[in-house]
């Protein structure tokens, strides 16, 4: 087909118009909507009258000096976009307009190749062959790819919705604008295929561009400008002209090489891809081009969202542990780029100590700092970083500053950072030199301050968690003797007993039988007390088994018979068996007897039951003593050391009972009345070995004491 550009071009025309009509409907004041309104009409007129050219037949130059209008409308309208950035109009203007008239000289430099190109029909050469006007058009294109990716790379994640398809869009057109020249430059003319489908190339791209429009017909997008994709987007621009700039000089060693020419050619490219290799690598390289970059592109010199994430990110990976004060170290270090650093942090001593090193060798003498030194109150004081380089040029600027002998062994020493936490100087980190040194200013100090103090409260909250460590080891042991001594209390009771009637009942041989058995089982019960302390935990936590409470209730009530009112048992259901360490259940029943005998008078009764409820062994421990008010059984009964004995007693064995029951899986309750008595109620999971073999129903007492349930039979 003849016409088959004419076509093509005129359907681009019409898809742009169309999309022009478009964006011509909604609100106006919208500067994206009108960039891209203006590059929609601009590129239907390149369009219109390159379509024209082909149904005339006329040479296509018109079409070339338009070219560079369009580009320059499209890339134009993605820099409007990316000026958002700028969250202050006076910075987005001027980077518009800096951006967009460096892109303007470019086009109209490009427009006069076009006119010279057309006056003297010879194209206008490299010395090594190349067609500059081509090259000029593929830079264009290369521009605009580079400028599409900046803006789906920038934007933010909630932002990215509504501008992938027009990142799709366009730079579809700019890849294809790049494959047409790079394929005229390679084969020394445009493909007149490639130039035909052009047309229909442009229309697709146009219905993509519009679902855009669709999604987001504000075009209020959130857009950031981030150091990070700007650091690569320019290594991997530079790293292209390099390559570009070694391809075109091994073409020229090809050419006039001789004999020679293709091994030089290959020996060439070959050193320039080692050479591409080591730069990409060198650290001092990319801390360069680090440098250069926030002082040429960027209003403020770092971007805080990223530094702040990749600051706590290095904090906060594991939990508080030694080495977060290498970590801390590190994540100060990073902000600058340094290498390495020394910490230093109070100790008890009134001093600072050094703490931590992290790739840096600490001084070999001692560097211990007083807590009244010149550095230490600088520090303190003035809350601010010291640049050891300044303090060396000018030392008045630091007034009052003076540094320890031991500070020349640091080698590369640059900073010191204080580390504040409430008001005080927890520790300092001393910073060593960076490969490239940038200068300093306000930014560096005031974030070096910052992260100071966040990593203080880090540091802080290590010292207490160790702290805390320690004073739970002291409290368990605390716990465990008191426990002991409570039980020896109770114990040395019952000999005292013994003792007391020893006098009467010595001639009699079934006291003295009962004396020997109650003598040997306080010296069992006293040898397992022992042993327990000695190991350190607590035996509630081990030596778990299945245990009879019908048979523990008669041994404990045996044990505690001495006393007056004697104990009586009743077990409505016997077989029952809990998971429990038996010393310990039998202690804590005899607690709640011995404090019942305690409140009741000689003249009244305790009486102890066991029965069966919801799957719970219940044991009440019921009397008809003193008994206790309310608010005494909500805020004081289960206080550790809080009794209603006076010095007599300690106070802990309520709080014991309950934290026992607990942890065997049950609950303590109370109920009680001034002057009628107490019911101790505990409640234990039954065995799940023998749940299934206790055989009863299941009853409810809801709080009444004399509530008298079956005899209940199973076993263990």
């Amino acid at each position: 087909m003849d016409n088959i550009g004419a076509i093509s071009y005129s359907s681009g025309a019409a898809v742009f118009v169309a999309l022009f009509l478009l964006l011509l409907t909604g609100q106006r004041n919208r500067p994206h909507k009108h960039a891209l309104m203006l590059a929609a009409l601009v590129s239907a007129l390149w369009l219109g009258v390159t379509a024209w050219l082909e149904i005339t037949g006329r040479s296509p130059w018109l079409s070339y000096l338009l070219e560079p209008l369009r580009d320059l409308a499209l890339l134009a309208f993605i820099l409007r976009m990316l000026s958002a950035a700028y969250t202050v109009p006076r910075e987005a203007s001027r980077y518009f307009s800096q951006a967009v008239g460096v892109l303007g000289a470019y086009a109209l430099v490009l427009i006069m190749l076009v006119l010279s190109r057309a006056m003297s029909d010879h194209p206008v050469s490299a010395p090594a062959g190349v067609d500059i006007l081509l090259s000029a058009f593929l830079v264009m294109s290369i521009a605009g790819l580079v400028l599409v990716e900046q803006l789906i790379r920038n934007a933010r994640a909630e932002s990215r919705r509504s501008v992938k398809y027009l990142c799709m869009g366009l730079g579809a057109l700019f890849v294809y604008d790049f494959y047409l020249y790079s394929s005229a430059l390679l084969f020394h003319g445009v493909d007149p295929a490639l130039w035909s489908a052009r047309g229909f190339i442009n229309a697709l791209v146009v219905p993509v561009i519009g679902i855009a429009a669709l999604r987001d017909p504000q075009w209020s997008l959130d857009i950031f400008v981030s150091r990070r994709v700007v650091f690569h987007t320019a290594a991997l621009l530079g790293a292209g002209v390099y390559l570009l700039a070694m391809g075109f000089g091994g073409y020229v060693i090809r050419e006039y090489g001789g004999t020679w020419g293709t091994i030089a050619q290959v020996i060439f490219l070959f050193g320039a891809v080692l050479m591409l290799s080591i730069l990409l690598f060198s650290a001092q390289l990319r801390a360069s081009l680090r440098v250069v970059i926030n002082k040429h592109f960027f209003h403020y010199k770092f971007e805080y969202r990223e530094e702040w994430l990749r600051f706590i990110k290095t904090l906060s990976t594991e939990e508080p542990t030694e080495q977060l004060r290498e970590q801390s170290i590190k994540a100060i270090a990073d902000i600058l780029h340094c290498p390495g650093g020394l910490l230093w942090l109070y100790r008890e001593s009134n001093r600072y100590e050094l703490a931590a090193s992290w790739q840096v060798a600490p001084p070999a003498h001692p560097c211990h700092l007083d807590a009244d030194s010149a550095l230490v109150r600088y520090l303190r004081d003035e809350e601010w970083v010291v640049n050891c380089d300044e303090f060396a040029l000018s030392p008045q600027v630091y007034q009052g500053l003076d540094l320890p002998d031991w500070f020349d062994q640091i080698e590369h020493a640059w900073l010191i950072t204080p580390l504040v936490f409430h008001d005080r100087l927890l520790g300092l980190v001393v910073l060593t030199r960076p490969q490239v040194e940038d200068s300093l200013n306000w930014e560096d100090y005031d974030l070096l301050r910052i992260v100071g103090r966040q990593s203080a409260a880090h540091l802080a909250q290590l010292e207490a968690a160790q702290a805390l460590a320690h004073a739970r080891q002291f409290e368990a042991c605390s716990r465990l003797s008191a426990y002991v001594m409570h039980d020896l209390k109770n114990l040395i009771a019952q000999l005292s007993l013994v003792v007391s009637n020893a006098a009467r009942h010595k001639n009699n041989p079934e006291f003295m039988e009962d004396t020997i058995q109650t003598v040997e089982n306080s010296v069992n019960k006293m040898n397992r007390l022992l042993t327990h302390l000695r190991s350190g935990h607590d035996p509630a936590e081990k030596d778990l088994a299945d245990v009879d409470v019908c048979e523990l209730l008669r041994e404990a009530i045996q044990t505690m018979s001495a006393g007056m009112p004697g104990p009586t048992l009743d077990c409505q259901a016997t077989g029952l068996c809990v998971k429990a360490e038996r010393d310990r259940l039998s202690a804590v029943v005899g607690h709640v007897v011995r404090n019942a005998q305690d409140a009741t008078a000689d003249t009244g009764w305790i009486t102890v039951r066991l029965f069966k409820q919801n799957h719970q062994a219940v044991i009440e421990v019921q009397d008809n003593g003193s008994g206790m008010d309310d608010d005494f059984i909500r805020h004081s009964l289960f206080k550790p050391f809080t009794s209603t004995k006076g010095n007599s007693g300690m106070g802990i064995g309520a709080y014991e009972t309950r934290e026992l029951i607990r942890k065997l899986g049950g609950e303590v309750e109370v109920i009680s009345r001034r002057g009628e008595g107490t019911t101790f109620r505990m409640r234990i999971p039954i065995s799940a070995e023998v749940r299934s073999g206790v055989k009863s129903t299941d009853n409810t007492n809801n709080g009444q004491v004399h509530d008298y349930r079956l005899k209940e039979t199973a076993g263990c």
